[in-house]
């Protein structure tokens, strides 16, 4: 695909949660991009590996409550669906009006041949998922894996950009973030800790993890010293 598409690198990182989607987004706003065009070439390339596709853009009137309550107007979802042994669905989703701000890298994948991907670099993905875990309104659930993903980012010691977190924060919650600061984003996200059901969090991410058991520590305290190690870029 060409330089306007970013991936935001779900499949790049290694690790052992299952991943039911794949995220992009423009590298600058474009409310006419369609991917659409690119669907031809998609097809192709399957076809070239002996698998029939079908590719269709779902409807926003057809978008479920969590779905519209968290997803911004202008971004776009896709479903992929082919046969192996099974039958795979893979929902994608296309930000055309991404909040700015954000650093991005290179990577080579290898398989099914090599190519270079463009991705949003490690800091200011964390920075994504920190807004998804503060701001995500899902009704009375939760999303365990955006829990799992935080520890993740704290146990691999990667930093936060903030200033790209500020920048989504602004954009998707129409905050004024001048006042926000380091301390100021910890304490809202130790008052989220708190008030978080954390059997609902360990309910949800555990049908999606290789080794449940990793979950036996989870817990209330075990997220606020997390809050203490989040390392700021």
């Amino acid at each position: 695909m060409d330089n306007n598409l970013l991936l935001i690198r779900k499949f790049i990182t290694t690790r052992d949660k299952y991943s039911e989607d794949m995220d992009f987004s423009l590298l600058q706003p474009n409310k006419e991009f369609m991917l659409e065009d690119y669907f031809t070439p998609i097809i192709n390339e399957f076809a070239a590996l002996g698998r029939e596709v079908v590719i269709n853009k779902k409807e926003k009137k057809n978008q479920s409550n969590i779905e519209s309550e968290f997803l911004k107007d202008d971004t776009a979802i896709y479903n992929l669906q082919f046969r192996t042994e099974r039958s795979v669905k893979i929902k994608i989703e296309l930000d055309i009006n991404p909040p700015l701000g954000f650093s991005t890298e290179s990577k080579l994948l290898i398989l099914p041949y090599s190519f270079m991907t463009r991705c949003y670099t490690m800091p200011s993905l964390y920075a994504g998922k920190m807004h998804a875990l503060l701001y995500r309104k899902w009704n009375k659930r939760v999303k365990g894996r955006d829990w799992y993903d935080f520890e993740w980012y704290i146990k691999n010691n990667i930093g936060l950009d903030f200033s790209h977190f500020c920048e989504r924060t602004r954009q998707f919650e129409s905050q004024n973030i001048e006042q926000m600061s380091h301390e100021s984003f910890k304490n809202q996200l130790k008052e989220k800790i708190v008030n978080t059901n954390m059997d609902m969090v360990k309910a949800d991410v555990k049908p999606f993890l290789k080794d449940p058991e990793q979950l036996n520590i989870w817990s209330t305290d075990y997220f606020l010293q997390l809050v203490d190690m989040i390392i700021f870029n």
